[in-house]
């Protein structure tokens, strides 16, 4: 296995650090976004009125979002599954 070391050496670069280390958090939050749009789209349960049915535009909104989402990611060389 190998080995990866980050080097901050100033307080000016602290935000930097952050960011780096905090990658595995945005990635969760992507993951649970996609998770949620899916949720909607899949078995068509509506997030604002819980326990609801979704209507044709919220899942065809959700359908939309979660394709923008995978985009944004593919643009960046980024995905949710590995």
């Amino acid at each position: 296995m190998g080995k990866i070391i980050l080097e901050f050496d100033s307080v000016e670069e602290s935000q930097e650090a952050s960011t780096a280390l905090d990658g595995w958090k945005w990635k969760m939050a992507m993951w649970d976004l996609d998770q949620k749009l899916r949720t909607i789209t899949k078995y068509a349960v509506s997030l604002s009125n819980q326990g609801q049915e979704a209507t044709s535009e919220e899942i065809d909104f959700a359908e939309k979002i979660r394709e923008e989402l995978r985009d944004i990611l593919n643009t960046h060389n980024l995905n949710l599954i590995d």
